[in-house]
C-alpha cells in the first residue's frame, strides 16, 4: 500500500506545525533533517530486479526472475523521458538488477542515448556479453553512453563467493570489451570497514595492468547497503545535523537534490526519490516528475546516512 506520508507540498511543511509524524520526526520527536529540490540533472531508470546472479548483499536482492520490481519497457519511458527533456536533465542512468537480462533494453537505450548521455550500471558477464553485437552501434548515437562495472574486491576468489565461480573473469572481459571498443568504463566495488583504500586500488590496478587495461580507471566504493526493508540503526538524520551542510551548494551532493528515479511496481511507473529508497513506499508515491520535484525530502531511510556521511553520487565518477 503507498503511503501520502511523503505528499506533504513543501509550502505547507514550511508554514504549518500540524505535520507530526514519522515521515516529519525523529523516534525521539526531532525534526528530520530533509533536502529540497534543486534541478533535475538527472534520471535514473530502475530497470527491474531480475538479474542473472543472486549475491546475498544485493540492496535490491536481485536474482534470476526476480519481480520485486518489474521490467521496464520503452512505453513505459517515453513519456518520462519527454517531461525529463522539458525539465532539463542531462542525463539518463540505468540501474537493476542486471539492465541487459531485460528484454528490451538496447531499444530503451538507443532511444535514451538520442536525447542524452546514458550511464549504466551492469555486472558486466553474460547478459552484456551476449548483447556486444547489439551494442557496438550504438557507438553512433548523438549522445555517449558510459558504463560502470561492478568488480567487488581485487581478489577474483572473494569476488567470485557471492557472485558465482568465474564471475571475476567474465566482469574482466566484459571491461574489456568495452574499453576496447571505445566506451568509457569505471569501477564499482565494495568498501569494508577500516580499509586502507589506497592499498585496494593499487591491488586493482596490478590486475588492470596484468590484464592489459588502463592502470587509471576511475572507482566508486559503496558501503553494504543492506537488503531491501532491512534496518542498520544507523543514526537518525536531524535538522541539527544538517547545519553541516548549511547552503543549497553544499547539500547539493545529496542525490535527491539534483535526481529522481523511475521504479516499475505492480504494473505501474512511480518517480521515487533517489536509487537507494525504492524498498519504502513512503518515497515514491509521485506518478510525475514535476509532482516529485515539488516535495521536500525526509531523510529518514537509513540508508540516507551514507550520503549524509560520505557524500557518494551513485553516478560517479
Amino acid at each position: 500500500m503507498t503511503s501520502m506520508l511523503q505528499r506533504i507540498p513543501v509550502t505547507e511543511l514550511t508554514s504549518s506545525a500540524s505535520y507530526r509524524g514519522p515521515w516529519t520526526h525523529t523516534s525521539t520527536g526531532e525534526p528530520r533533517g530533509y533536502v529540497d529540490f534543486q534541478r533535475l540533472k538527472e534520471l535514473w531508470i530502475h530497470t527491474g530486479t531480475a538479474c542473472n546472479l543472486a549475491c546475498p548483499f544485493c540492496l535490491e536482492g536481485s536474482h534470476p526472475g526476480d519481480d520485486r520490481l518489474n521490467a521496464m519497457k520503452l512505453d513505459d519511458l517515453r513519456p518520462y523521458f519527454d517531461e525529463a527533456e522539458e525539465l532539463g536533465v542531462e542525463q539518463f542512468s540505468f540501474t537493476g538488477g542486471e539492465p541487459f537480462v531485460i528484454k528490451g533494453f538496447i531499444d530503451i537505450l538507443a532511444d535514451a542515448s538520442t536525447r542524452r548521455q546514458c550511464f549504466v550500471l551492469t555486472n558486466a558477464t553474460d547478459p552484456l556479453l551476449r548483447r556486444r553485437h547489439q551494442l557496438l552501434p550504438l557507438k553512433q548515437q548523438p549522445y555517449p553512453i558510459r558504463f560502470r562495472v561492478s568488480l567487488d574486491y581485487p581478489d577474483a576468489a572473494r569476488h567470485d563467493v557471492d557472485r558465482g565461480e568465474g564471475s571475476f573473469a567474465k566482469a574482466l572481459e566484459g571491461i574489456r570489451w568495452l574499453h576496447d571498443n571505445g566506451f568509457n568504463v569505471s569501477i564499482a566495488r565494495q568498501m569494508d570497514p577500516d580499509e586502507d583504500s589506497e592499498a585496494v586500488e593499487d591491488a586493482f590496478r596490478r590486475i588492470f595492468r596484468a590484464e592489459g587495461l588502463p592502470e587509471n580507471l576511475a572507482f566508486t566504493a559503496f558501503p553494504d547497503f543492506g537488503p531491501p526493508g532491512s534496518e542498520d540503526h544507523t543514526p537518525e538524520i536531524t535538522e541539527t545535523c544538517m547545519e553541516k551542510y548549511p547552503t543549497a551548494e553544499s547539500r547539493a551532493h545529496f542525490m535527491c537534490s539534483y535526481s529522481r528515479m523511475l521504479v516499475k511496481q505492480n504494473g505501474q511507473v512511480q518517480v521515487y526519490a533517489c536509487t537507494l529508497v525504492d524498498d519504502d513506499p513512503d518515497y515514491g508515491a509521485a506518478t510525475s516528475l514535476r509532482e516529485s520535484v515539488e516535495t521536500r525530502m525526509m531523510l529518514r531511510h537509513h540508508r540516507c546516512f551514507s550520503c549524509y556521511r560520505f557524500g557518494a553520487s551513485c553516478s560517479a565518477p
